[in-house]
């Protein structure tokens, strides 16, 4: 940011450190709290990882190069800061203001952006006489040029006319966002949830938005030369047939066959079949079913019978699946990013006396998946991608990891 030395000024951190202290107190209701202001501080390259700076007044401040990973940055005004290449992983920027913030190259993996304002704007002051100027970045005011924002939550986000060339938006949440106007020029957003997003003369030529979601998404005034759209999720159709059959009713039919141990009914074998028209299949008895690369994106089933199930490169999601019984599914190249598996069965399932099938996981995605108190005894996650994924608790004895 280039702005007179008067404008933007140096804090040695121990005043940096009592500020924070006193903004605490703030926070807290506490005796001699005081509303952190540091408008037009210099804290570049500071470290201020896990802080809660919630609240706080940072318009203007020169936070290039700052470390605040983990920090709370709730409804926090950073109007016109300079954000180059800080380490913003992991915070929580909830309803923040980074109108005409730059932040250029910083890396916002995994962090909280629900509901913040990231639209362009510049501070305006009077200088010495009655004119006003404007502070200026080095940079474009606005922009995520070269951003790292894999995996972050932007639901609800307003980011119209933004800049993000060559952004990574990989398995962002941008639900309901809006981007009219916003220039994402070569951005990889493979496996975002763009769901209910204005993209309303956006330009995304050259993007890579491979396995996105776009459900409720108009694309046709969006700029959309040489944009890599294979796979993704559209809406899903109002009622899916199988056989000429509703697939409600073949999925009776199956759990017929399962509570009756194969007298009336049938197994369910189908591929590439989109299962959102049902809802939910919470707690429903599906052992045995055959339904490879099929969808199941963001599906409560909570407590389903999936044992033996082969969802092989199935679409899961987002997907609750929190008690469900999957041992000896196989999970084989399956999407589960952010599937919630808390307290999933994944060990092994007997099929017979000294004779187990082990669940396979090898080659899923389970980025950002919650795997904590899993029983995962024996399973295989041989070449799976378990990046920020929650493992307290599990039970991993003697399951194939690769480290």
């Amino acid at each position: 940011m280039s702005a007179a030395p008067s404008l933007v000024h140096a804090l040695d951190f121990s005043v940096v450190k009592a500020v924070i202290e006193a903004h605490g107190h703030y926070l807290g209701g506490r005796r001699g709290g005081k509303r952190a202001n540091l408008t037009y501080a210099d804290l570049s390259n500071m470290v201020l990882d896990d802080l809660d700076l919630s609240d706080a007044d940072l318009t203007g401040a020169r936070l290039a190069g700052v470390s605040l990973h983990g920090a709370k940055l709730k409804r926090t005004i950073m109007f016109g800061c300079d954000l180059r290449a800080a380490d913003l992983r992991a915070t929580d920027l909830t309803q923040a203001d980074l109108r005409g913030a730059c932040l250029r190259g910083a890396n916002l993996a995994g962090a909280n952006m629900a509901g913040c304002d990231l639209r362009e704007g510049r501070i305006a002051l009077q200088g010495s006489g009655q004119e006003f100027r404007i502070l200026k970045h080095e940079r474009k005011a606005g922009e995520l040029n070269y951003a790292v924002l894999r995996g972050a939550n932007l639901t609800g986000a307003q980011m119209t006319g933004t800049h993000a060339l060559s952004a990574d938006f990989t398995d962002a949440n941008l639900t309901s966002v809006c981007l009219n106007g916003a220039k994402l020029v070569n951005a990889v957003l493979d496996g975002a949830d763009l769901s209910g997003a204005e993209v309303f003369h956006a330009d995304l030529s050259g993007a890579s938005m491979k396995n996105a979601v776009i459900v409720g998404v108009n694309l046709d005034d969006a700029s959309l030369d040489r944009v890599d759209l294979s796979e993704v999720l559209r809406a899903p159709p109002p009622i899916v047939y199988v056989d000429d059959r509703p697939l409600g009713d073949v999925l009776t039919e199956h759990e017929r066959y399962c509570a009756s141990e194969g007298q009336v009914g049938r197994v369910i074998k189908v591929s590439r079949i989109d299962f959102r028209p049902l809802k939910q299949l919470r707690r429903r008895m599906l052992t045995g079913m055959s339904a490879p690369r099929s969808v199941f994106f963001g599906l409560d089933m909570e407590g389903a019978e999936l044992q033996g199930c082969d969802l092989s490169e199935a679409d899961l999601r987002g997907a609750n699946l929190k008690g469900a019984d999957l041992r000896g599914a196989r999970l084989i190249g399956a999407k589960l990013n952010k599937a919630d598996l808390r307290e999933a069965k994944l060990g092994p399932l007997m099929i017979a006396e000294g004779r187990y099938i082990r669940t396979d996981l090898t080659r899923a995605v389970l980025r950002g998946a919650d795997l904590r108190d899993c029983h995962a005894r024996r399973a295989r996650f041989l070449e799976a991608d378990l990046k920020g994924a929650r493992i307290e608790g599990a039970d991993l004895l003697e399951a194939e990891l690769e480290t």
